[in-house]
């Protein structure tokens, strides 16, 4: 699916509309990882991956191609130049929020499987005759010959 223009007008009014779109899109799920509620910005995600593929594929075509844009009023290519610079801003926010994200789920997975370890292979007592908890099952090779 593409972009139907049928003048270089019709397109850049139609790629700056899904740039302002999607940087909306990309803003509304900014927000959601800075209230800390990643999973408030699950509900766009398949909208937002759609327009970010047609942004990607109307970008591509325009720049194999610029006299698809050539003749638009030189009005319409500032609207679409500051409208990319929003975007490329709300992008770089977006990107730094979920590095953030992955690295405190990272960290918090990190911190549970310690955790499991340590209490899997606890003493259960001291002493003499101390019982230690079972150890983690491992890998057995089995041979047929044997």
């Amino acid at each position: 699916m593409g972009l139907i223009a049928n003048t270089p007008t019709q397109r850049m009014d139609q790629l700056i509309a899904l740039t302002e779109r999607l940087t909306a899109l990309i803003a509304e799920q900014l927000r959601a990882f800075e209230a800390h509620r990643p999973q408030d910005a699950a509900h766009s995600a398949d909208e937002t991956a759609r327009m970010a593929n047609l942004y990607r594929h109307e970008s591509l075509k325009v720049k194999a191609d610029p006299s698809l844009i050539a003749g638009a009023p030189p009005e319409l290519k500032e609207r679409l130049i500051v409208a990319t610079r929003v975007f490329d801003a709300v992008l770089a926010r977006h990107g730094r929020a979920v590095e953030a994200a992955k690295a405190i789920t990272e960290g918090l997975i990190r911190a549970i499987a310690e955790e499991v370890s340590k209490q899997r292979n606890a003493v259960a007592s001291y002493g003499p005759k101390a019982m230690q908890a079972p150890r983690p099952a491992t890998a057995v090779a089995l041979n047929r010959r044997a």
